[in-house]
C-alpha cells in the first residue's frame, strides 16, 4: 500500500505543482478560465499558492508521513471546489475531469496515511 501511496503522490505533485506554477505566473489559459468562470484574477493567484503549497506537503510527506497526509487533505478539498466550480458553469466532463481524478487520487493517499 506504501507504494501506492508513493507513486499517487508523485502524480499530485507534479501536477499540483505544474497547475500552481501557472496560476501564479498568469498562464494565458489559467487567466482565461477564470474569466470564464467568472472568478477574480486574485482567486487564481491563491488557488495556485493553495495548489504549490499542497505539493510541497506532499514532497515533504515522503519523509514524514503526516505531512503527506495534510497535503493530499489541502488538495483534496482543492480538487472538491475545482469540481463545483466547473459544475457551475455547466463545464462538459471531458473539462472536469482531470480535477475529479485528481481529487479522488488526493482522498485515497490521505486514507492510506491516515
Amino acid at each position: 500500500m506504501e507504494t501506492v501511496a508513493y507513486v499517487f503522490q508523485a502524480m499530485l505533485i507534479l501536477i499540483f505543482a505544474m497547475a500552481g506554477i501557472g496560476k501564479v505566473g498568469c498562464s494565458k489559459m489559467h487567466v482565461e478560465s477564470f474569466e470564464k468562470w467568472r472568478l477574480p484574477q486574485w482567486f487564481r493567484v491563491f488557488t495556485g499558492i493553495v495548489e504549490i503549497v499542497g505539493a510541497a506537503l506532499l514532497l515533504i510527506g515522503y519523509w514524514a508521513p503526516n505531512y503527506a497526509m495534510i497535503g493530499a487533505f489541502v488538495l483534496g478539498i482543492t480538487a472538491i471546489g475545482g469540481m463545483i466550480t466547473h459544475w457551475r458553469v455547466k463545464d462538459s466532463i471531458r473539462e472536469s475531469s482531470m480535477i475529479l481524478i485528481m481529487g479522488i487520487l488526493a482522498c485515497i493517499v490521505f486514507f492510506i496515511y491516515f
